[in-house]
């Protein structure tokens, strides 16, 4: 076995090099058969957006094919650290303010808010196990001036969206975390954390106990307008749709150049350790909450949800290759700064995933201009977002006025130079990790 020092010395060997959220998911087969001649509604990608989606347009009474280039669930919904927040992470609330004006931004941050409370009732309805539970987030200061930062923005979230918050100062932050790196830090008490594949396999079987088809294995290659609809062709066989809604968010765009001219992928990194103490892991995290940072290029953890293990995710190592444990020495290395007394613990699991970014940072939902329907770019805040988009867009699509979202009509910017976006992506987090270590 691999301890964390030897990961963070790049000296790996014997880890699982897939999600650990893998394990309770069921194995998916499909055949050429399962695909119909004609569908009402082709929605490509079977991550929570696309399934979100399937479950709302089959409630609606429609036939829902969804195609997945892998297994179902391959993608970022079951390769995130199962984290759920507001959904307006990106951006401080003056800055909000500042882009959008105080009307639009509070109305954008209830929505948030509403995204968050829209997980909660529909795990409950469908009495999905996936361990979910309003733990809080803490959110660790970096430098001190980062701490008074957040500060000024809790108060602003609160005075703007009604939304709960605290500072924990440095001198009492070992109520949330057994550590020292931090400047003390902000706890946002609402936010969530949920066991991803469980979650996953519950909308799934939602969407199919409604009547949608989820079908693997099946890349979509091209989708052109064909008589009232789409003709959708895959690597085994087309599919006629009179609609199709894109819902790959960082994943394959490649078929509809609307898309894939507006998203760059952005890998993010994983790795969960052996199972260890209970009540060790239970003193490192004494307030049993998720957890992240302030750095500009930022760490996000927590315990796992149903066995003593921590989850450590963070930007994608740039040395070796994602199926090469060494690639995840660099997150070894920022477990370590915050518990540095934790050097002994196993490494198990490594793995990454691609998250959908957009120019504007901003995630985006509406049609092309040739029709289809899209809803992505949740630019690493996705848990929350892609099951509300999923269900927005499926409601918009079916002309329903409950399919309003205060980010549908919003300017979805492409960039001339988009071609070189994914290259240049090392080069801009390595800018970033330069100006927090530069930072007083």
């Amino acid at each position: 076995m691999t301890t964390l020092n030897e990961l963070a010395k790049g000296r790996a060997s014997e880890l699982v090099m897939e999600p650990y959220w893998w394990r309770p998911m069921p194995s998916e087969t499909t055949d050429a058969a399962q695909i119909p001649e004609k569908t009402d509604v082709v929605i490509v990608g079977s991550g929570f957006t696309g399934l979100s989606a399937a479950l709302t347009l089959a409630r609606e009474g429609r036939s829902v094919t969804v195609l997945e280039a892998g297994r179902p669930g391959f993608g970022a919904s079951t390769r995130n650290g199962g984290q759920v927040g507001s959904g307006n992470q990106k951006f401080r609330v003056a800055t909000l303010i500042e882009m959008m004006g105080v009307r639009k931004a509070e109305a954008m941050l209830r929505e948030g808010v509403a995204m968050l409370d829209h997980i909660d009732a529909l795990v409950q309805d469908l009495k999905i196990d996936c361990f979910f539970m309003r733990c809080g987030r803490f959110r660790g200061a970096v430098r001190p001036a980062h701490y008074e930062t957040m500060s000024r923005d809790m108060e602003d979230l609160r005075r703007h969206a009604r939304v709960d918050s605290f500072m924990v100062p440095r001198s009492e932050q070992h109520r949330e975390i057994d550590t020292d790196y931090f400047f003390g830090g902000a706890v946002l008490p609402q936010d969530a954390s949920l066991h991803p594949g469980l979650y996953h396999a519950g909308l799934s079987n939602a969407a199919i106990k409604a009547g949608a088809r989820i079908i693997g294995h099946t890349a979509v290659i091209a989708v052109q307008p064909e008589a009232g609809g789409f003709c959708v062709h895959t690597q085994r066989r087309p599919v006629w749709a009179r609609n199709v809604i894109v819902a790959t968010n960082g994943y394959r765009q490649d078929f509809n150049k609307f898309c894939h001219k507006r998203i760059v992928p952005v890998t993010s990194s994983l790795i969960a350790t052996a199972p260890m103490g209970g009540e060790r892991l239970n003193a490192l995290f004494p307030s049993g909450r998720v957890y992240g940072n302030s750095a500009r290029v930022f760490s996000y953890f927590r315990k796992a949800p149903d066995e003593p293990r921590i989850i450590w995710g963070g930007r994608a190592g740039r040395n070796a290759g994602e199926m090469d444990p060494r690639a995840y020495a660099h997150l070894a290395r920022d477990m370590l700064k915050v518990f540095p007394h934790i050097g002994d613990v196993e490494v198990t699991h490594a793995w990454s995933g691609r998250i959908g970014y957009t120019f504007d940072e901003f995630p985006h939902l509406g049609r092309t201009p040739d029709g289809i329907h899209y809803a992505m770019g949740y630019c690493g805040t996705g848990v929350s977002r892609s099951t509300w988009f999923g269900r927005k867009i499926a409601l918009q699509l079916v002309g329903k006025s409950e399919g309003f979202s205060e980010f549908t009509g919003l300017r979805f910017p492409s960039h001339p130079f988009h071609a070189l976006a994914p290259m240049a992506v090392p080069f801009f987090e390595k800018w970033y990790q330069a100006k927090d270590a530069l930072e007083k």
